[in-house]
């Protein structure tokens, strides 16, 4: 199963008057392609400091101490704002808990769902040019590298080949590109006609206005003639064109609308039907007209296109597949002996990072060698890119400069801090309380720091492993096939360009799929003048709209009624499944996402406690603080009294020794004060951090709430393994 996006040993505190606050301590977690991952627990528990680190949109005061967040070969933790500008919003989007502060009171929602398009469309038609000349370059040179024996004719064949695919993929990009405005200014006026259709039944337009709003439609029309738009009724529809503008101006005088309807009916016909027809295959097209030298033939269109595959395979494509599948494996191959020999560096420079201290002049040595054998693994034709091998490079550098500045830096800081405790500690014996607070150490942990060099090696080289040990499992007709959609895509994503007209459009119809009623009359209307659960689906559309990969909910039901909860988890699961979405859903209450999460992560003093699946969880949840969670939770199906959660959360600027749920804990054992408790494995599955799972913890059964919840759920049939 694809992994979208990996969290790795993340570490993130605050900076604040009183101290350093422990926001997120050492969580990891994958997102699976589709998936929806639940993470539950109490206010302060770092669930949306989580999420927000994700986005790139933390506090100013925030600071990742360690760790990593892995997206399509990114290191999040590491990128700049540039890079994030790229990635928020397009690829991973975010839906916040109170929709009205998510939108302008004072801007018309149409406005507000059309300016993220209007604004990413440029740098989106940037990005795919970068992106399909770059991959391009790199499959030519592969392509060359596997026909090296045979000598530089072969070599210049091929490059003339590639040169072939760049040229007709121009004619490609010019023929889509007129294509895309006719289809865009027929269906804006097929929107436009029926509005002024349905306005004239309902005598709702005045005769005075209809010469503006025809002249608008006319605008559009007239751009809607093309060979495979508006073509075999061309003629026709110009007359129609004359006519309706004429006509709109007698409706002035008569206003008699009888007419106009009839001609526009009969443009929205010819319309219609123009939009319905089958698209012309524009790849193979462009070859055809550039490199035949003829016309295209007089034919249907899905004639056509089976007659224009024909001739670019026979003359073209067949053997720049071929060559390209032998590119992609010279690369493919290169990359995994580059893997084994950086799995034999590893070993022979793992020792400079795991002594006792490290020594400067070594550690620099032995970096650049890592760095130079780690680079040499990436395979630049892989789709799917190795975040590890893509993240290694910032990755070392930053864990090698944290340790060699707390080398530099906290003898220093511990001086300080001593000098400025001392004075305070006797401004306090003279009976005096000082105004101000002895700000904490800021000391870096030399042996987390090492140890965290030598966990980046370890999780590299166990990449690399598996890597070289699935080798034999790559299907390069299939890899083959997706370079080459992969390149026709980006090319297309050069003239996708996103007029005012398209993003309106567009806007309407997000709308329509997060089921807003009447979306062209909301368009124009403002935030007010929705309730609460409309307001949410407008912050959904808006996220929707450049169809990320990723989409955040931090608590996006809080705010609203039960009923309304229910419509929109059932609309963010329905958009799941459509669009192939992977989810990340934050929430304080376990109820909420009983039905949607495929796997949960319980957070609790910023740390998961517990993480498995939805079943496991619910029907075998192994930590106290997840059996408190589900004692508290409502039940229809009792009228016992709920368990509610003794204390309050710890104060995290000075965390707990041991485990931090145990001052709360009716079961905690005298070590949960002592000594954190590692994760232990329950399953494949399951885990949970609580010494009741260490095989000499005493046995300790969950609560009788919860074991009666559980049981009346495996009667309603919820669980497989009742």
């Amino acid at each position: 199963m694809e992994k979208k996006l990996q969290v790795k040993d993340l570490t993130l505190s605050f900076r604040t008057q009183n101290g350093k606050v422990q926001a997120v301590r050492d969580i990891s977690f994958d997102l699976y392609k589709g998936e929806t991952l639940a993470i539950v627990g109490e206010s302060g528990s770092g669930k949306s400091v989580t999420s927000k680190a994700i986005m790139g949109i933390s506090a100013v005061n925030a600071i990742i101490e360690n760790g990593e967040i892995l997206y399509d070969g990114k290191d999040l933790t590491k990128i700049g704002e540039e890079q994030f500008y790229e990635l928020r919003g397009n690829k991973i989007a975010m839906i916040f808990q109170d929709p009205m502060s998510s939108l302008n009171p004072i801007m018309r929602i149409g406005k507000q769902l059309t300016e993220a398009m209007l604004l990413k469309g440029k740098a989106n038609q940037r990005e795919s040019k970068k992106n399909f000349n770059t991959m391009l370059h790199y499959l030519e040179q592969n392509m060359i590298s596997s026909v090296a024996d045979q000598g530089a004719e072969k070599a210049k064949e091929i490059s003339a080949k590639v040169k072939d695919f760049d040229k007709f993929e121009y004619k490609h990009l010019e023929l889509e590109g007129e294509y895309n405005e006719a289809l865009d200014c027929a269906t804006e006026s097929v929107e436009e006609i029926k509005n002024i259709l349905f306005e004239i039944e309902k005598n709702a337009v005045a005769p005075k206005a209809v010469a503006g709003r025809i002249k608008i439609i006319l605008g559009f029309a007239k751009k809607a003639v093309s060979r495979y738009v508006v073509h075999s009724n061309a003629s026709r529809y110009n007359e129609l064109l004359a006519a309706v503008s004429a006509e709109s101006k007698n409706v002035k005088v008569s206003k008699d609308f009888t007419q106009l309807s009839a001609q526009l009916k009969e443009m929205l016909e010819i319309l219609e039907d123009a939009i319905a027809y089958v698209q012309p295959n524009f790849f193979a097209m462009g070859y055809y007209l550039t490199f035949s030298g003829a016309e295209l033939p007089e034919m249907p269109v899905s004639e056509l296109n089976v007659f224009l595959r024909k001739y670019l395979d026979d003359n073209f494509m067949l053997d720049f597949i071929a060559q390209a599948k032998k590119g992609i494996e010279y690369s493919y191959f290169n990359s995994v002996e580059n893997k084994k020999k950086a799995i034999a560096c590893i070993d022979e420079q793992f020792g400079v990072f795991n002594k006792e201290e490290l020594v400067h002049s070594e550690v620099n040595a032995a970096s650049k060698i890592l760095i130079d054998a780690v680079e040499a693994t990436i395979d630049r034709l892989a789709i799917k890119k190795d975040s590890y091998a893509y993240t290694f490079e910032l990755a070392i550098k930053n864990a090698v400069k944290l340790y060699f500045t707390g080398i530099a830096k906290n003898d220093k800081e511990i001086k300080r801090h001593e000098k400025e405790q001392a004075k305070y500690d006797k401004i306090i014996a003279k009976g005096k309380q000082p105004e101000w607070k002895v700000t904490p150490a800021k000391v870096i942990d030399l042996d987390l720091a090492k140890k965290n060099i030598c966990k980046l090696l370890t999780a590299t080289k166990e990449n690399f492993v598996n890597a070289v040990e699935n080798m034999a499992n790559c299907d390069f007709d299939a890899v083959t096939v997706e370079m080459i959609d992969y390149l026709k895509a980006q090319a297309a994503g050069v003239v996708n360009k996103v007029t005012q007209s398209m993003a309106k459009r567009k806007a309407i119809k997000l709308m329509e799929e997060v089921g807003i009623p009447e979306p062209r009359k909301r368009y124009r209307q403002y935030p007010f003048e929705f309730s609460g659960g409309m307001r949410q689906r407008i912050v959904i559309a808006i996220a929707l709209a450049a169809n990320p990969d990723i989409l955040i909910c931090d608590e996006p039901t809080t705010a609203l009624d039960v009923t309304i909860q229910a419509q929109i988890l059932e609309l963010i699961n329905k958009l799941k499944v459509e669009r192939q979405l992977s989810v990340i859903f934050i929430t304080h209450d376990l109820g909420v996402v009983a039905n949607m999460a495929d796997r949960i992560a319980v957070m609790y003093a910023g740390k998961i406690v517990e993480y498995g699946t939805s079943e496991d969880v619910f029907y075998s949840p192994a930590h106290p603080y997840t059996w408190a969670l589900l004692a508290s939770m409502p039940d229809l199906d009792t009228n016992e009294k709920l368990d509610a959660i003794p204390g309050t959360p710890p104060n995290m600027i000075y965390p707990p020794k041991g485990d931090a749920f145990a001052e709360r804990n009716k079961y905690a054992l005298e070590i949960d004060f002592e000594m954190q408790p590692p994760m232990f494995q329950i399953s494949e599955t399951h885990s949970a951090a609580t010494w009741l799972l260490h095989p000499d913890a005493p046995k300790v059964n969950p609560p009788k709430i919860v074991t009666e919840r559980i049981e009346r759920m495996r009667e309603r049939g919820g669980s497989s393994n009742g």
